[in-house]
């Protein structure tokens, strides 16, 4: 059995300006992770070490400025490698952006825990692009 856990994020910038955050290492290490490696093709690696964790997966889907789906996990975890899958939409919202976020195939244990990660480092996303 595994879970999912969801939540979404009102962020101040336009689609086709947070997408990139999802899909270039450079600006995806400005609110996520230590060290980033990215090639955002379907089956191209998603790789991010945060607080000493390797993340590792793959991309599935990239639709931009409105979609990404990516695997997720970490060797010698609960969640191996390429084992579950983090989906987050963007929609226009006014002058700004709806960010909705679902990691799935969690163990049910490994939700809540990831989802405070999430509730973590998206709002840091969020002011890495609020207005100046």
């Amino acid at each position: 059995m595994s879970d999912a856990y969801a939540m979404s994020i009102r962020i101040a910038a336009k689609p086709d300006e947070v997408f990139p955050y999802l899909t270039d290492a450079a600006l995806m290490v400005r609110w996520l992770g230590d060290w980033v490696e990215l090639d955002p093709e379907p089956g191209g690696i998603f790789a991010v070490d945060f607080e000493g964790v390797p993340v590792r997966g793959e991309y599935r889907v990239v639709e931009p400025p409105h979609r990404v789906v990516f695997t997720w996990g970490a060797p010698g975890s609960a969640v191996p490698p390429g084992s579950s899958t983090v989906e987050i939409t963007l929609e226009p919202e006014g002058d700004g952006t709806l960010l909705q976020l679902v990691h799935r195939d969690l163990p049910p244990e490994e939700a809540p825990r990831h989802g405070e990660g999430w509730e973590h480092y998206l709002p840091l996303l969020a002011g890495t692009l609020r207005p100046r």
